[in-house]
């Protein structure tokens, strides 16, 4: 409606003009899920910096990860973050028990048994075990082990981890024998002879059991609408990451199956395929060689998710909870710091990869480059140590079997750009749908793209070679305008990493120009 002049005198009227300009969204703030010390429970909290988590969730949490994958966030370069704390048991903040466990023989990284007292007041350090080699005869998967607590000594021999029938099992024996402790084995990939406790003294020690209590899957996936577990940030709506360290807490302390784990990271992967906008960082099960890490990921999980990326293996880092200099723990809180700093530093479209990991003092297995050959087909990221260039992120792919969506910075980029362009165009809505309108759009939209191509993200020399954007009568047909919709189609070419970089050299006789 035009305005109406009654009387002499000057108007100033303010007229819209030129394009509305779109916004770019964030991309690096990150979602955790796990155990604390403290805080409330199954409910996202927004989290700034490493000293808030601290007075919201307290500090490292024995045999737990998400304070050591929160730390090593912010410590890459991450900035706000979410977490979550899943509940203890029966809904309890901590269940306090004294408790050691024991590392396997052949992969120290891999518990063994966890051995408690029965005694819930017992003091810490009261209780000792000892793993000692069996009598002379037995074999190799046998030990001895002997349980003291001031003048009280229970002796054990030639007891084993095998089930079968006459055999001497350490859970049978010691649950039905002893007086001081019961015993629990721990789920593991390792053989019989392997997984066989490493001989050495374990003082049973004071530790927080909210990072070990029973947690079944579905808690952890949680509930949208209850604002729980992984679905419970649904309602954080600038979450770009997701992340679930906790989980591999549970698998080493027997409490999760493996077939748990896999339908918690696949619920992750669900999660950010149905919002669209976000991205899963998955961790790899500890204690695996390359080569059962490939059949892990090949045979057992199935995963063929453009939405997700796994990461091995595990790295190690200072101890600052408990025994030992080092402690190793799962890579995915590093690798959302280092998708952070990356897209700060660089920009989403740049693979975060070839980056330092902040904090790394050194990894579970050294992986050689015939061994990463065999893993980066299959999706797995590798972390890789390189002489003179420190601890490297050395893998950008994806989950996806479509060659289309086979790099991370390519499936972010379009998060980004989606998300922008969604929130951007809000004004759309309701306006006329005609040719004024249609024109309006792809004016706006085109200047936000030129701008993601002078960033670099898009392929081509020109922005005609780099996306398209059309929004036309082909498009909106009589029928489409009488279901109330306008349809904007945008092509893009993004720029892909340079993955494998050759140079072909040859002898050359010399003596002439080299055409450029």
């Amino acid at each position: 409606m035009s305005p109406q002049y009654l009387s002499p005198g000057v108007y100033v009227e303010e007229v819209e003009k030129g394009a509305r300009p779109i916004e770019g969204v964030g991309t690096a703030v990150a979602a955790f899920v796990g155990f604390t010390e403290r805080g409330p429970v199954n409910q996202p909290t927004f989290i700034a910096n490493w000293t808030q988590f601290v007075t919201t969730f307290g500090g490292f949490v024995p045999g737990g990860y998400l304070a050591h994958a929160v730390y090593g966030y912010f410590h890459n370069g991450g900035g706000s973050c979410y977490v979550t704390r899943l509940p203890g048991a029966e809904g309890e903040a901590e269940v306090p028990t004294v408790l050691a466990s024991l590392p396997a023989r052949a992969q120290p990284s891999i518990e063994s048994l966890v051995i408690s007292a029965l005694e819930t007041d017992v003091p810490a350090g009261e209780i000792t075990v000892e793993v000692a080699p069996p009598e002379e005869g037995a074999s190799e998967d046998q030990f001895t082990l002997i349980i003291k607590r001031g003048e009280t000594q229970e002796l054990f021999e030639n007891v084993t981890l095998r089930k079968a029938k006459g055999a001497r099992n350490v859970v049978d024996i010691v649950n039905r024998e002893s007086k001081l402790v019961q015993v629990a084995e721990k789920e593991s990939p390792l053989n019989l002879s392997e997984r066989t406790p490493a001989p050495g003294t374990y003082p049973l020690t004071a530790v927080s059991t909210t990072a070990v209590v029973a947690v079944t899957p579905e808690i952890i996936v949680g509930d949208a609408a209850a604002r729980s577990g992984v679905a419970g940030f649904e309602a954080a709506e600038d979450v770009t990451m997701i992340c679930c360290p906790d989980l591999m807490a549970l698998y080493q302390a027997g409490n999760l199956s493996m077939e748990g784990v896999k339908a918690v990271q696949q619920a992750m992967l669900d999660h950010c395929a149905n919002m669209k906008d976000r991205f899963a960082i998955l961790d790899c099960p500890p204690g695996m060689s390359p080569q059962q890490i490939k059949d892990w990921r090949m045979e057992e999980t199935g995963y063929d998710s453009k939405y997700g990326a796994l990461y091995y293996p595990w790295i190690k880092v200072a101890n600052v909870s408990g025994d030992g200099e080092t402690v190793l723990v799962p890579p995915s809180g590093h690798m959302a710091g280092i998708y952070a700093r990356s897209d700060t530093e660089r920009g989403v479209h740049k693979a975060p990869a070839n980056e330092i990991v902040r904090g790394a003092l050194g990894l579970e297995t050294k992986i050689t480059k015939s061994e990463q050959d065999s893993l980066n087909p299959v999706g797995i990221n590798c972390i890789r140590p390189f002489a003179g260039r420190g601890i490297r992120v050395w893998g950008a792919r994806t989950l996806a079997s479509d060659a289309q969506w086979r790099y991370i910075n390519v499936r972010r980029l379009f998060n980004f750009i989606e998300e922008s362009i969604e929130l951007g165009t809000q004004w759309v809505i309701f306006e006329p749908n005609d040719r004024d309108l249609w024109a309006s759009i792809r004016r706006d939209i085109s200047a936000f793209l030129t701008r993601v191509w002078r960033d670099g993200a898009l392929f081509g020399a020109t922005p005609d070679e780099a996306f398209y954007v059309k929004c036309d009568d082909e498009l909106n047909t009589v029928e489409v305008r009488d279901a109330g919709q306008v349809i904007i189609e945008i092509g893009l070419a993004p720029v892909k990493p340079a993955e494998f970089v050759i140079f072909r050299i040859s002898q050359w006789a010399g003596g002439g120009a080299v055409a450029e």
